[in-house]
């Protein structure tokens, strides 16, 4: 019977306590057992070769994951997109908008934006708050004025035209002194200025005379002798039909109006000119039941029937039931009286040119107001 030392034992025990490399753990693992019954030589030969192939692999494995890292970071991923290729560019189509005071606004604007996205860029180029009583216009393939809708595409209002469309007042206020801004004030006198010389806003001579008077101080100030002469009045565009009459009583009244501020002004302007049976009407051609040509017109008061430039009737926008239109025929269905209980229902019948047209005029003029 053998008998280990001590010292002997402790060295063994050191041995197995002394942790194995990394080299002597793989050694181990590939190294096969031997087969009982075969030489030993033969064994250890087969072993050594079979080890050798492993090693081989191993090394080429770790050649071509060098290759494959080395490859990853010089060559760019064929997946990977540039910024500028993946993001589709926005297609724009440019505008013209002429403004009220006759300047152009040209920029561009997004294919397939609406119609309240132009009058938003358009008010925001003239630093105007209230621009609810604004809008847009443009002549369709009949040369027929239309307004723009904001609520839809305006490539799908504009298939036959070019993208030109003008500036202009949409809804005439009532009472021009309830508006909160100075620059919705100036906007709109520039819009009256235009009826005025239009033909639109039929004004009488006085009426001529006050209303230059008023633009005349918005637009120089108090008069100044030295620097305004006595010919200066010639200048303006102030009616159709400009007579040296009308200007020197223009003159006469402006050089009363001394220490008035242009806000002064333009608010007597519109004051004035608020006071016009056809402020704010926006007239159509038709025709009655009759055949006789009239006009229709729209404004803040409701739907007014003119013959011969005559008021003959006027449909205040609370007593009218529906409006409608079929073919040619543009239809409104009022009430008679508010006080009868038993009310019955009147139907006019009006021939008009553009009976689509006139109908979503008036829906739109009656929500507004």
């Amino acid at each position: 019977m053998f008998t280990i030392s001590s010292a002997y034992r402790h060295v063994l025990v050191d041995e197995q306590r002394k942790p194995r490399t990394w080299r002597q753990k793989t050694e181990d693992f590939r190294s096969p057992p031997r087969q009982k019954g075969a030489p030993a030589g033969m064994q250890d030969s087969a072993s050594d070769n079979k080890m050798a192939k492993q090693e081989q692999n191993y090394k080429y494995q770790d050649e071509h994951k060098e290759n494959d890292d080395t490859s990853e970071k010089t060559s760019p991923n064929k997946n990977l997109k540039s910024p500028q290729k993946g993001s589709k560019r926005l297609k724009t189509v440019p505008f013209k908008v002429t403004l009220l005071d006759s300047s152009d606004f040209e920029s561009e604007i997004e294919k397939h934006s609406k119609g309240q996205t132009l009058v938003d860029m358009v008010c925001e180029h003239l630093n105007l708050l209230e621009k609810d009583y604004y809008g847009l216009t443009f002549a369709d393939s009949d040369t027929q004025k239309n307004w723009l809708d904001p609520s839809k595409e305006i490539k799908k209002q504009m298939r036959h035209s070019l993208w030109h469309f003008a500036f202009a007042v949409k809804f005439y206020p009532p009472d021009p002194s309830q508006l909160t801004e100075d620059i919705t004030r100036y906007y709109l006198c520039l819009q009256l200025r235009d009826d005025i010389l239009s033909g639109r806003l039929p004004c009488s001579f006085v009426t001529h005379a006050l209303l230059g008077s008023y633009t005349v101080q918005a637009e120089l100030g108090d008069y100044d002798q030295e620097d305004h002469g006595s010919d200066y009045v010639s200048d303006f565009r102030l009616a159709p039909n400009q007579t040296r009459e009308l200007e020197e009583r223009v003159m006469e009244l402006h050089r009363n109006y001394r220490g008035m501020t242009p806000a002064e002004a333009e608010l007597n302007f519109l004051e004035n000119a608020k006071k016009l049976s056809m402020y704010g009407v926006d007239l159509h051609h038709a025709k009655d039941s009759e055949g006789i040509e009239i006009m229709l017109g729209v404004c803040a008061n409701g739907l007014l029937i003119y013959r011969d430039r005559l008021r003959i009737n006027r449909f205040a926008w609370p007593k009218i039931l529906k409006i409608s239109y079929k073919r040619s025929n543009f239809y409104i269905k009022i009430r008679p009286g508010e006080v009868r209980t038993d009310v019955g229902d009147y139907h006019h019948q009006f021939a008009s040119f553009f009976p689509q047209h006139f109908h979503q005029i008036t829906i739109v003029w009656h929500l507004f107001f």
